[in-house]
């Protein structure tokens, strides 16, 4: 008689499914039940975006399927451990679950097992496994080690550099991005500017990461430090420092010249490129015409009096802000953005209604989930009283009936497991948000540097522009679109309970 196997798959995110997880997960699958022996009788297949039992339709109808075929299929095949469930409590009761149906969890990827046969099996299985992928990793080190004495990279090209063609160079310099790091790393290691400013110009000037998205300055200061910049593989581990058969980005001396930067042994940047707290919404605020982070610097005459000024780092773009007009109008957008008192309390009435209705829909689920569990229970002692004592049930039907109790436990402790509502005190949430809302210009001027920039990456998250003239139109926070939607919309609110609690959610 040959051994059955159910296979179950699941992706986490949209993401996931669109690009073929899914499908790789039940290739994997089959694959180890075919050099398993195993006859695949049913796939099932998650594609939801969530990991909750409740959200998972395919994981009912697999655990009913296992119940229902109880002696006829002997193995649960998933992808890895995680697939099943994320949860240890929620994996541990799925497992009790398919003990009791009689089913083993297999990973394709994972050295699982639950029966002592199987672990013995699985231990022979494993180990002859085992040994097989330690060779071949010794060899792919092997080879790799070799390669790279040779001057090539085997790994993911950094940015700046794109993979080679066969037969030439393990790696080519990318025409759009490898000429902008050159510069950056070349002004850097001028010492005049600071990483992040580097940044921010090379970033202005099209730097991008391969998905398109800002390089963020982890990544960028990796960069710095990278020896592939300037045409060298250095691995310390394998004491390997070559030559690489690829064309640097920027030469030894550059490449030096920055490290030197780094380390402080060269100049360091003048006081004005630092975080200056002088100019607090330098880098924040970016110019209305050509969308550059402005910087902010001072200039003299002859009697040594300096005026600061906000301007654009872009030649020839001629926005140019005195810091102290900036920092006025920049106060009154704080103050104009200000909610109006009655609305900020209707507000916090809302966020509290919406939140104790999270808590009693919350603490209602517990309840039924409790006292389903209950219900259950009794159900599993009246089956066991009416099959042991009582004799009025076949052996047969008494273990699908159990089978079938079993289940429901099973689920039902998973779905009260995810109803506790994490606690969190709103009052004082709510109180600090009200007086920062309330206060937002006073605060910002009253705090230090650090807190005012925080604070204004708050307040607007995607940042302000500003033409030489004035702030452009400005997105603020979610409290403040609801606090708006609130006033607008206040000639026709009755009772705090008129506004919908779903916008709270988003």
């Amino acid at each position: 008689m040959s051994l059955r196997a159910v296979v179950y798959c699941r992706v986490s995110t949209k993401e996931q499914a669109e690009n073929h997880s899914l499908g790789t997960q039940q290739r994997d699958c089959e694959l180890y039940c075919d050099r398993n022996h195993l006859d695949v009788d049913q796939v099932f297949i998650e594609p939801g975006e969530s990991a909750k039992t409740a959200d998972r339709p395919e994981l009912r109808r697999m655990m009913t399927y296992c119940r229902e075929n109880k002696g006829r299929v002997q193995f649960l095949v998933v992808y890895s451990v995680s697939r099943l469930a994320r949860d240890k409590y929620d994996h541990a009761t799925i497992r009790a679950y398919l003990a009791s149906c009689g089913i083993t969890l297999r990973s394709a990827t994972e050295p699982i097992d639950d029966t002592s046969t199987g672990k013995l099996m699985e231990g022979i299985l494993s180990a002859f496994a085992q040994f097989d992928n330690d060779v071949r990793a010794d060899r792919t080190v092997a080879g790799m080690r070799a390669s790279v004495q040779k001057g090539r990279w085997s790994w993911q090209p950094p940015l700046g550099y794109m993979k080679g063609v066969p037969g030439g160079s393990s790696m080519m310099l990318d025409p759009e991005r490898a000429p902008l790091l050159a510069q950056a790393i070349q002004e850097y290691a001028s010492g005049g500017r600071t990483k992040s400013e580097v940044l921010h110009r090379a970033t202005a000037l099209g730097l991008r990461s391969r998905s398109g998205k800002k390089v963020p300055p982890q990544t960028f200061a990796s960069l710095l430090k990278n020896p592939l910049m300037m045409g060298r593989i250095v691995l310390p581990k394998w004491e390997i420092d070559v030559r690489g058969d690829f064309d640097p980005i920027v030469d030894e001396r550059t490449f030096l010249g920055a490290q030197a930067v780094s380390k402080g042994l060269r100049p360091s940047p003048k006081p004005h490129a630092t975080n200056n707290p002088e100019f607090p919404l330098r880098g924040f605020v970016k110019c209305g015409r050509c969308d550059t982070p402005l910087t902010g610097s001072s200039s003299g005459n002859r009697t040594g009096k300096k005026y600061p000024y906000y301007s654009c780092r872009k030649k020839g773009c001629g926005v140019r802000v005195p810091r102290d007009t900036m920092h006025k109008q920049f106060l009154e957008l704080l103050c104009d953005v200000q909610p109006d008192p009655k609305f900020a309390g209707l507000f916090r009435e809302i966020v509290i209604d919406a939140w104790q209705s999270r808590r009693q829909q919350a603490a209602s689920l517990r309840t039924a989930c409790e006292s389903q569990l209950q219900e259950l229970r009794r159900r599993k002692d009246r089956l066991v009283e009416a099959c042991v004592h009582k004799r009025l049930l076949d052996e047969e039907t008494f273990r699908d009936q159990m089978s079938r109790v079993e289940e429901d436990i099973a689920l039902a402790r998973m779905e009260l497991h995810q109803a506790d509502l994490d606690e969190l005190d709103i009052e004082a949430v709510l109180a600090f948000a009200e007086h920062a809302m309330s206060n937002a210009a006073n605060l910002w001027h009253q705090f230090p540097l650090e807190l005012r920039q925080r604070f204004q990456a708050v307040l607007f998250p995607e940042g302000l522009a500003h033409d030489g003239e004035g702030f452009g139109t400005a997105e603020t926070c979610c409290a403040f679109r609801y606090l708006d939607r609130i006033g607008s919309s206040s000639a026709s609110l009755a009772t705090p309970t008129g506004f919908e609690h779903s916008s709270l959610s988003a």
